[in-house]
This record gives C-alpha cells, structure tokens and sequence, in this order.
C-alpha cells in the first residue's frame, strides 16, 4: 500500500509543526500539505486529494463542521480526522454527522495518533473511548421516547450481535473471537448490516442503533465478553483500552 497522505490542518503553527515532526518519522504516512483554517483546507483538498485531514474543530473562518461537510461533498474518499482539545457533545455528534470518520483529543499520546491514522486507511472509524461512550448513552436517553425499540428490525440475530459489540469498540478481531466466528464472517456481517441500514460506516451504524434503541451503550459495555474499560484511572484505562483496540484494527484485522 502506497503512503497515507495527510493533510494537517490547525490554525495554531505549533500544533502543525509538532504534528509534522511526529509524523514525518513514520514511513507510511506523507504530509502532503498543511493549513490554517477551513478554507484553505478546502483548497488543498481539491488540489492535492490527500487520503486524510487531521483537523482541528475551532479556527477562524470556516470551522472543523462545515469544513468537514464541504471536505465530503468536495472528495468523498478524503477521511476527515479530528484532533482538539474541545470534548463538548455539540462537536462531537456535529462532526460525526458531518461525515468525520474519527475524534480524538489532543491529550492522545503520539502513539494513539500514528495508530489511528493507520486504522482510519485501513477503513476503520477511530473514537476517544470516553467521548463516544458519554455520547452515545446521552443520544439513547434523550430519544428513548421516540425511539421504536424493536430489536433490530431487518436485522439477523447474529447481525445484532455483530452490532453491539461494535458499539463497544470491538474489533472485528474481537469480534470474531467472541462470536466463534472467522474474521471474514464478521466482515461479511458488517457489510451486510451497513446495506440494510443504509450507512457506510461503523460509526453511523452505532450512532443510528442507539438512536432507534437497538443498542444501549451502558447495557452493552456490561454484555458477557465486553471488555469495557476497567475500573481505576478512568481516562488512562480508557486511552489504554483505546490503544489495545487501535493495535488490533490497524490492519482490519
């Protein structure tokens, strides 16, 4: 596979400048280009067609949602990742139906980074663990009354299984592992569960299930085989939960 190229994109000089020289170590990964805000982004979207944005949400201009937007409807195979401080429900879910493919904070180690951006090429959707979790159980409720709980219509069995344990940030690995299926089953079962709930991605499967009450985040982190993140040091455990997850999926196993 040819290098990853990445586009970076944060109206702090710094930050890109770090992120270059993080990067810039890694033989699979090319900066190809870096901007200030979304505008320029924009720009260099369409010239270079890189293969990632890593991005930041709040910069003058035209901010991480509607760049994001516009990065999807101007080069639908760019990935848009987005690397912030800003952990506030609104970004988030504003960016994932936007059409970004992964959210991480700027407290993520070097690691964690270099890791995504391999598990994002590899077709994978990248969450901080403790975000998504808070997100989606605040979804669930919030629209619980609307929601029409019946169990996945559509829906196999085996497909509902597969979907749960995605909401938990399983990898297919894992997934397979606990299911006593081969990995390619599960891959034939995502396919199958994306086509019949029109979605392209884990990340809106998961988003949509919670919202029609198919999968409930708290019930599912506690389903038999979950491997939830552990009591303790809550956002260590949950960047190491997140770093096993990342190690896993980074080459679509």
């Amino acid at each position: 596979m040819d290098a990853t190229r990445v586009l970076l994109v944060d109206d702090h000089p710094l930050v890109r400048e770090g992120l270059r020289n993080l990067l810039r170590h890694e033989p699979d990964i090319e900066i190809v280009g870096e901007a200030g805000d979304g505008f320029g982004a924009l720009r260099l979207v369409e010239a270079l067609k890189p293969d990632i944005i890593l991005m930041d949400v709040v910069m003058p201009g035209m901010g991480g949602i509607q760049a994001t937007k516009q990065i999807k409807k101007l080069n639908p195979s760019s990935a848009v990742v987005i690397l912030t401080a800003y952990d506030d429900d609104r970004y988030v879910l504003g960016l994932l139906e936007a059409g970004a493919a992964g959210y991480l904070l700027k407290t993520a180690s070097a690691q964690e980074v270099v890791q995504s951006l391999r598990a994002i090429r590899a077709g994978e959707s990248v969450l901080h663990p403790s975000v998504v979790a808070r997100i989606l159980s605040k979804v669930a409720r919030a629209q619980a009354a609307a929601a029409t709980p019946a169990g996945g219509e559509g829906l196999t069995a085996r497909e509902l299984d597969v979907l749960r344990l995605a909401a938990c940030g399983k990898s297919n690995k894992d997934i397979a592992s606990q299911l006593c299926l081969s990995i390619s089953t599960v891959k034939s079962h995502l396919v199958s569960i994306f086509a019949k709930m029109g979605v392209a991605s884990r990340t809106e499967a998961v988003l949509q299930a919670v919202r029609l009450g198919w999968v409930d985040m708290e019930t599912a982190q506690k389903s038999p085989g979950s491997d939830a993140v552990p009591p303790g040091n809550g956002a260590l455990a949950a960047r190491e939960h997140h770093q096993e997850t990342l190690q896993a999926d980074a080459k679509g196993d």
